[in-house]
């Protein structure tokens, strides 16, 4: 039987840096719900540094599904959910509560409509107080942060022109919509930053 698993340069190299900023802002038990895993290295490397939470990955790709299964086979791990066949922008979710969200890497990487969709159905099954947390490149007041993320974007625009590197306020904005609170922001490596919205009571 072959290796279904997929690698993930990227997220060799921001697993670390992401899982700093998480061990503040997840909560200390619960599930968290991944939205896009991909590959499923992210899941796997903060399931066996958090063993006391419970990890249900999800991605609406097959292949990366059975990737995900198949790290979950590998590294042995017992916190670790079945991969969801879950597409944010879909409603309702397979799934009807989650103590926190993450989703990283995604947002520049779909259309808008995953993002509304993925406020929207994190309001359906956040707890109040509950994070959503999110990883990737962001304009700041319709500003790109570096030149790199610029040339990133038009390479982006060159795969599909619904995706884009999304302005900060933006999602603020439709995150205040769904009944978020924030965002925390903690500025990460590469020009990209972590950030956490909270669900309001």
């Amino acid at each position: 039987m072959s290796d279904k698993r997929l690698y993930s340069a990227a997220a060799a190299r921001n697993r670390g840096p992401i899982l700093d900023v998480l061990r503040n802002v997840l909560p200390p038990k619960g599930r968290v719900l991944e939205i896009a895993s991909g590959s499923g290295e992210h899941a796997i490397h903060f399931a066996a540094h958090l063993p006391a939470l419970t990890f249900a990955p999800s991605d609406p790709n097959a292949h990366a599904r059975e990737s995900v299964a198949a790290w979950i086979a590998a590294a042995g791990l017992t916190n670790v959910a079945a991969p969801l066949a879950l597409d944010a922008a879909a409603t309702p979710w397979p799934i009807d509560r989650a103590d926190a969200l993450l989703c990283i890497n995604m947002i520049h990487i779909s259309p808008w409509a995953a993002t509304q969709g993925l406020f929207a159905n994190a309001g359906a099954i956040l707890p109040t107080g509950a994070p959503l947390y999110l990883y990737g490149p962001y304009k700041r007041d319709g500003a790109h942060t570096a030149p790199s993320n610029a040339q990133f974007e038009e390479w982006l625009h060159a795969q599909n022109p619904a995706y884009g590197v999304r302005d900060l306020e933006a999602v603020a904005e439709l995150a205040a919509g769904a009944g978020f609170e924030g965002p925390q922001i903690v500025e990460m490596p590469a020009n990209n930053l972590s950030v956490t919205f909270r669900r309001r009571a």
